[in-house]
């Protein structure tokens, strides 16, 4: 079945049970009847329900004693005087007539009957369904109407399958924005989305995160508090607490006092109450009998500045007060006409007149007894609610201006259909006492809300107005001054689960909401983001932070520089070596058939010397910033000149032991020797092995610039990668291979002739060259600083130094300063001792 079928279905079973409002006996009240050419209905609570839960549906007979609503009452006049207005205008509907029929709908079930009864033939007791809903066309062009949620719903939903215009007052529910639904739904009282976003932006402005919520039943206390939750939850805010007023509470009873004892547990300083008048002041009245003070209560518009609540006995000690409300604005001359209805003569109720029906719902037998000493006062509250039933009725005539063409001075008075005048209010634009009155796509004006706080520094309650709302953005304008909060010191309360961690710590969530947490320090190398205060971010590679830091620094880059005094220290000795190196070349050069220097193994002596000084130009690559070609260079031209070094030294060393001790022993090996050059072929073989073994090294374990982080959070190292690959270890183990080696020869040597024996000189530059890469290797497992590479060329330098001086100083000390040991009558007696003291032995 279709929707509309359904709700026909639906509507028909109504009007059987409803007509129980209409009998014959019931007095007859006047003042809720006007004729007219186009006549407007209006639904207004002249009376209050019982507050009850029901089982089953009930009729409610709206004129019973103490059960008056004055503020109903001010909304009921001012369509009344709406009406009388807009009739005796020139300008808005010129010779037309407006009339009105008013209900009191004081329960679920007279606006239910006020509902049918607009959509029935006046004075018939049926609904005449058309076949096409457009050709329906009741007798009231459109409703003004009701005030409350729950009653609009029932309303909207029967009246939208026949588009007949409802412009409610009061009801604010988001609910009543779904187009579909209610399709001829408008009102002149915010959406309660507006409200809602409003609420939070309260909340933010305050730093409120730890907050409790009690809402009404009912659509509009569910629905909005369900809104509520969802916004507040997605800006951060926390719901300790939340629960429902039901409409069968009582003050006091055991229902409100376990709302009561968990809402103390929640431990929250703030309350939002989103609720209508009757069950806030039964939520209100069961704070004061527990004694519940020092929070902030947040109220929405429907109570926030409404005298039912203010007037709850010792509410003002429970704290502080703040909320929305719709702004004060006047309706002119509403009070002279309220006055003048009571100072009338209206007679006495007549009954019903003979052969009509009247209903229970158009009477109000104590508005007629009103006198001037005795009448409700229009309290702000009341004249707001009752400027919006103003601007209710205003948006109707000037649809229904537009509708029948009044522009031209006079209107055409045409047949009017409802869905035809729907479009015309829909498009309204004018302005009420310099208001501006329009509706947008949800049937909803743009207005703004007032932000109040109540004030009992006087002797009778009061609120201030301390700031407001933009109708066209979400944003709040407080004057925070004007707030007199509980407490002695006047300060701002906080309502929080957990304090702010100090700067440089992040929350960990404790239990289920993340505004209950506990504060842990970032570690060093990460930072708080204030965006994201639950998670310590990492910082960047190039970045550092010490611990509790809120922000990474820049890290330094170092490397050792050509001008530290370090450097300028080693590049010296460096220089001053590689000169040593080429002088003791041309001294050897020089007095190269002299015995000292052919004992040093003659021409051989250049090649010692051109490999100490291609190991020295390695040295030059370990300063400046690393590039490639310097860490392709710098250990493999002192790892292959070494080598070739070592190589010389051993072979010379060795040559000298044979000749000395095992050439009469083996002369067939040592004739091979000397005739194959076995010395050369020696240091061709050992120093091309080591050769290959740098080759290997930097095709596969190439040395590259890099960029160390790890062991200074501050810095940046750069370096190069050659101390952490295996072909570097492999040149190092093959160096060191080779000086045991020399070790060994020269130490079988110790007693060879005196110009021949090596054993000191060379035992202390090998020693020198063990305890340089000891100690730079153990170093280099402490320390992997930007002064590591100074330690590594201390290392080289030590080595090269220690071979050059152990063996070729002495005999430069010889040739400069002992010529005379520098004969061949000096050698040849040194032999011819070596062989006396062998023979004696």
């Amino acid at each position: 079945m279709s929707l509309w079928g359904v709700r026909l279905v639906g509507l028909l079973l109504s009007l059987s049970c409803c007509w129980a409002f209409s009998c014959r006996n019931t007095p007859s009240s006047p003042d809720f009847s006007l004729p007219g050419d186009y006549l407007l209905a209006g639904m207004f609570p002249l009376h209050s329900a019982p507050l009850e839960a029901r089982g089953r549906p009930t009729v409610t007979f709206c004129d019973r004693s103490n059960s008056f609503n004055g503020h109903g009452y001010h909304l009921f006049q001012a369509m009344r005087f709406s009406i009388e207005e807009i009739n005796n205008s020139t300008v808005l509907l010129p010779n037309v007539t407006l009339g009105y029929e008013l209900y009191d709908v004081c329960s679920d079930s007279a606006n239910m009957y006020a509902t049918l009864s607009i959509l029935s033939i006046l004075g018939r007791r049926y609904v005449e369904i058309q076949g096409d809903p457009a050709d329906f066309s009741p007798a009231i062009v459109a409703v003004i109407g009701p005030d409350i949620t729950k009653h609009a719903l029932t309303t909207a939903a029967l009246l939208s399958p026949f588009l007949v215009p409802l412009v409610s007052y009061g009801a604010s529910s988001m609910v009543l924005n779904a187009r579909r639904l209610y399709p001829s739904f408008l009102r002149t009282i915010s959406s309660d989305k507006h409200q809602v976003d409003i609420l939070v932006l309260l909340l933010q402005k305050f730093g409120w995160v730890w907050i409790s919520i009690v809402g009404g039943e009912g659509d509009y206390g569910e629905v909005g508090i369900q809104e509520l939750e969802y916004q507040v939850t997605r800006q951060g805010i926390c719901i300790a607490f939340r629960d429902i007023v039901p409409f069968s509470a009582r003050p006091g009873d055991e229902r409100m006092q376990s709302m009561i004892r968990c809402l103390v547990q929640a431990r929250t300083t703030v309350v939002v109450v989103y609720s209508g008048k009757q069950l806030a002041r039964v939520f209100f009245e069961s704070v004061v009998l527990a004694k519940l003070t020092a929070k902030v209560w947040i109220a929405t518009e429907d109570w926030a500045i409404s005298t039912h609540i203010s007037s709850v006995p010792g509410i003002q000690g429970i704290g502080t007060v703040l909320g929305v409300a719709i702004p004060h604005r006047q309706v002119p001359g509403l009070k002279e006409f309220e006055e003048a209805y009571v100072q009338a003569n209206k007679g006495v109720l007549r009954p019903c007149p003979q052969g009509s029906w009247c209903t229970s719902n158009q009477l109000c037998t104590e508005c007629w007894a009103f006198t001037a000493q005795a009448m409700p006062a229009l309290a702000e509250f009341s004249m707001s609610s009752a400027y919006n039933a103003y601007q209710a009725v205003y948006a109707v005539a000037h649809g229904l201006h537009q509708l029948l063409g009044c522009s031209s001075g006079a209107c055409s008075r045409g047949w009017v259909y409802p869905w035809q005048l729907l479009e015309q209010i829909r498009k309204v634009k004018f302005l009420l006492h310099k208001n501006a009155v329009t509706f947008n796509d949800d049937g909803n004006t743009l207005s703004n809300y007032d932000i109040i706080a109540w004030d009992w520094s006087g002797p009778n309650w009061t609120f201030r107005v301390i700031g407001s709302s933009s109708p066209f953005s979400v944003s709040l304008d407080i004057n925070t001054t004007k707030i007199r909060w509980h407490g002695n010191n006047n300060q701002v309360p906080t309502s929080v689960c957990s304090r702010d961690c100090p700067e440089g710590h992040q929350r960990v969530i404790i239990g289920f909401h993340h505004c209950c947490f506990e504060c842990v320090p970032c570690e060093a190398g990460t930072f708080l983001n204030k965006s994201d205060p639950y998670r310590c971010r990492p910082c960047g590679k190039e970045e550092w932070a010490p611990e509790r830091s809120q922000t990474c620094f820049p890290r330094t880059v170092v490397f050792l520089t050509w001008h530290e005094p370090v450097s300028l220290v080693l590049l010296a000795a460096n220089t001053l070596l590689l000169l040593v190196v080429a002088g003791t070349a041309g001294l050897f050069a020089w007095h190269l058939d002299t015995p000292v220097v052919r004992s040093a193994g003659g021409r051989l002596c250049f090649l010692m010397l051109g490999s100490l000084a291609g190991g020295t130009w390695g040295l030059y690559g370990f300063f400046g910033e690393p590039t490639l070609p310097t860490c392709l260079l710098r250990q493999g031209l002192f790892s292959l000149g070494f080598a070739i070094f070592l190589s010389c030294l051993t072979v010379r060393s060795f040559q000298l032991v044979f000749i000395f001790k095992f050439s009469a022993r083996l002369p067939t090996f040592f004739r091979a020797w000397v005739q194959n050059n076995g010395a050369g072929l020696f240091v061709m073989i050992s120093s091309t092995i080591q050769l290959l073994i740098c080759l290997i090294w930097l095709a596969v374990w190439t040395p590259l610039p890099t960029r160390e982080y790890k062991h200074f959070p501050q810095l940046v190292v750069l370096g190069c990668t050659e101390a952490n690959s295996l072909g570097f270890m492999l040149a190092v183990t093959y160096n060191g291979l080779l000086s045991v080696s020399a070790f060994a020869c020269s130490y079988l040597g110790k007693d060879l002739p005196e110009n021949y024996n090596e054993a000191k000189c060379v035992t202390f530059s090998l020693l020198l060259n063990f305890v340089s890469w000891i100690s730079f290797f153990t170093m280099a497992t402490v320390y992997q600083g930007k002064y590591l590479p100074a330690a590594n060329a201390l290392a080289m330098l030590s080595s090269l130094s220690g071979g050059f001086s152990g063996y070729f100083l002495p005999k430069c000390y010889v040739i400069l300063c002992r010529p005379d040991l520098n004969s061949t009558e000096h050698f040849q007696a040194s032999i011819q001792d070596y062989t006396r003291r062998c023979g004696s032995t």
